[in-house]
């Protein structure tokens, strides 16, 4: 290594590193030293707590230290360009392997690569390039599977994986098959203690996710995704969780599909909101100007669709809106950091969650043992709540608005367990907990109603809650088919606008 290198490289700063990110490198770099020179390490870090200012630290100090070439991997450009330019910040040079390189035979002394996967593979099988004096190799996104294809030209070499997710996008390749060991990074909960990311405030709205189907990839598919967000009952609950939760605020919204993204796009504006749609089919330019209107604006609405889930950094967001599900752990974390940015002035912010994901995978700042997950991926796959299970654990909360129309008069709440329980008590029929249900829906109705007509509105404005009792009830008779309920609900409204009517009409 050429000395005066060496003392740039040694006296070049670059941004300051926090405790536990000293504590990170110092704990890779003592694996690296006491393992063999082609041991394969893994290390983990929740997304915003600085895991490419960790590597770029980590390979300056390899660099120095054994005196051999790095090489870094992405699979997105946006994080190529992010990782070149803070590497040149702490004075490492580095040369960027795009498109546009066909060799590396350009006379410069570059001691660090950072190329895109798809591009060097096809480099190698070119037999283009050959890296000499390379020590170690850096996997951004490690649970990405794409990179696999680069490991066997590179066994010689220590390899290191970076995530916020030790959990391989594909089932079948555990993570655990290429590498040896895991080191678990600060928690979450504990950024958020320490101030480094932001707290957030999550607010479930169940949705029926029947209609999803999952595809081959073990995630939910676009096309019932569509189907399902594209529908009106959707589109008005989401318009009712923004603005119940997030009004004004800086709002993320992320789709599985790009009509819904669309649509929701075209539902805000006619309500008054000014909101632009985002998808990978928009040209570079477009997507500036779009980024840069949302950084500029600051009760911007943003519907996107996957494109920023990773390279994309807005510390401003305050709130993020899951209006998709998704059986992904590590697009779930990935679509919620991406408000968690901390901010003297945003050290708070909201996620609104229409996927029941957070009861699929628990809070987003929930402890998580990654090292289990490491070593047994399936086990943690299969012990996932199934959507079934999660719906059955629903509860009806009446909205504020509606139960505002009901204030003043009768209870409105009614446990239809608990009545069905004592009705079996009384060995009357079963039927009887309905009739019940029946009579407390029409009090509540008729104190709230001038004439029939405006009962009729509260009926439907009531269907959520009918049928969640409805439900209950069928789960207590164990008849769960669905067409038994659909009858169930369409009876029971029939007989409550029938009575109701009748009562309206005695009156008159």
């Amino acid at each position: 290594m050429d000395p005066k290198f060496r003392a740039n490289l040694e006296k070049s700063r670059g941004k300051k590193l926090y405790g536990y990110q000293k504590t990170a490198i110092d704990q890779i770099l003592d694996k690296f030293n006491n393992n063999n020179d082609n041991f394969n390490l893994l290390f983990q870090l929740p997304t915003g707590g600085g895991k490419t200012v960790i590597f770029s630290e980590l390979t300056k100090r390899y660099i120095l230290a054994k005196g051999k070439k790095v090489l870094i991997l992405t699979h997105r450009i946006e994080l190529l360009g992010q990782t070149s330019n803070m590497l040149s910040e702490i004075g490492v040079t580095n040369k960027v392997i795009n498109a546009k390189v066909k060799d590396l035979e350009d006379g410069e002394d570059h001691w660090c690569y950072v190329a895109m996967v798809e591009t060097l593979n096809n480099r190698i099988n070119e037999e283009a390039m050959e890296f000499k004096n390379l020590g170690l190799i850096i996997v951004d996104e490690a649970h990405y599977n794409s990179f696999r294809k680069l490991f066997k030209h590179f066994a010689s070499q220590a390899l290191l994986g970076v995530t916020a997710t030790p959990l391989s996008s594909n089932i079948k390749l555990p993570l655990h098959d290429n590498y040896q060991e895991l080191i678990v990074g600060e928690s979450i909960s504990s950024l958020v203690n320490q101030k480094y990311l932001s707290k957030a405030h999550t607010y479930n709205y169940d949705v029926n996710l029947k209609a999803l189907k999952v595809g081959i990839n073990g995630d939910y598919t676009v096309s019932s995704s569509e189907r399902l967000y594209g529908n009106y009952l959707m589109q008005e609950k989401l318009l009712y969780a923004y603005e119940e939760k997030a009004k004004g605020t800086k709002t993320l919204i992320f789709n599985n599909g790009i009509n819904t993204s669309k649509q929701v796009q075209a539902m805000f504006e006619e309500e008054g909101y000014e909101c632009k749609h985002l998808d990978n089919t928009h040209s570079e330019k477009e997507r500036a100007e779009i980024l840069e209107w949302f950084h500029t604006k600051p009760d911007a609405i943003l519907s996107s669709v996957s494109i920023l889930t990773t390279g994309f950094d807005e510390p401003t967001v305050e709130t993020i809106i899951l209006n998709r599900a998704t059986k992904s752990l590590t697009l779930y974390h990935q679509m919620i950091g991406r408000g968690s940015r901390f901010l003297k002035h945003k050290q708070e912010f909201n996620v609104i969650d229409l996927g029941n994901n957070a009861r699929r995978f628990g809070l987003w700042d929930a402890h998580i043992n990654w090292q289990e997950i490491f070593k047994a991926p399936q086990a943690f796959i299969d012990g996932l709540y199934s959507d079934e299970e999660i719906e059955n654990e629903f509860v009806y909360q009446m909205p504020e608005d509606l139960a505002k129309k009901f204030e003043g008069g009768p209870e409105t709440g009614f446990d239809m367990m608990e009545v069905y329980n004592e009705v079996m008590k009384q060995a009357e029929r079963p039927k009887k907990a309905v009739d019940l249900s029946l009579e407390q829906h029409k009090k509540i109705i008729k104190y709230a109603a001038d004439d029939y007509w405006d009962a009729v509105e509260l009926i439907d404005l009531l269907s959520d809650d009918i049928n969640f009792r409805v439900k209950q009830y069928s789960k207590c008779m164990a008849k769960t088919t669905d067409n038994y309920r659909t009858w169930l609900q369409d009876e029971y409204t029939r007989r409550l606008k029938t009575e109701l009517r009748h009562a309206f009409n005695e009156e008159d």
